[in-house]
């Protein structure tokens, strides 16, 4: 007489898959850039909260990015979390595209192009892009951000321009 087959293990004392945990590696890679972004403004003056210097944002930022970064990597490593054997790296190249695309083109061609080219380059980060959403969250998001950088905080960004483009 045939044995029978013995159930799947679906209790959390399993033991986790190989490879490295997703949350674990991504508060990790957060806390490398919250330490790197604390290193490269350390020489900016800090100020106080009543009369902050240019290195109080970016530090506050880092600071707490850094402790969202730790809370991350515990959980990740406390928890069970989807392990990853793979990189995909179609989104970190876009969106990396997307920014250095931004930066290059802000003062040659103004806020009008370089907003919108940021945003649809990248939205080839995912293949489920659906294109007229795209269109409508680049219009959208120039918009929110011309008025609120321009209008709202005064600072002194090109709208348009075009003439020194090449």
């Amino acid at each position: 007489m045939p044995s029978e087959p013995k159930p799947l293990q679906t209790d959390s004392t399993a033991p986790p898959a190989p490879g490295f945990r997703r949350d674990a590696a991504a508060g990790a890679i957060i806390v490398a850039l919250s330490a790197f972004i604390l290193w490269a403004t350390y020489p900016l003056e800090r100020g106080t909260l009543r009369l902050p210097g240019p290195g109080y944002f970016p530090q506050t930022a880092a600071a707490l990015l850094g402790i969202l970064g730790i809370a991350i990597t515990a959980t990740g490593w406390h928890w069970r979390s989807d392990t990853a054997t793979t990189w995909n790296l179609r989104g970190v190249l876009f969106l990396c595209a997307g920014i250095l695309l931004f930066a290059a083109t802000i003062r040659t061609a103004g806020f009008l192009v370089a907003g919108p080219l940021c945003v649809i380059v990248s939205s080839f980060a995912s293949s489920e892009t659906r294109w007229k959403e795209v269109v409508v969250s680049s219009v959208l998001l120039t918009a929110f951000c011309l008025l609120t950088f321009k209008y709202l905080l005064g600072m002194p960004i090109s709208m348009l321009t075009i003439t020194n483009f090449w």
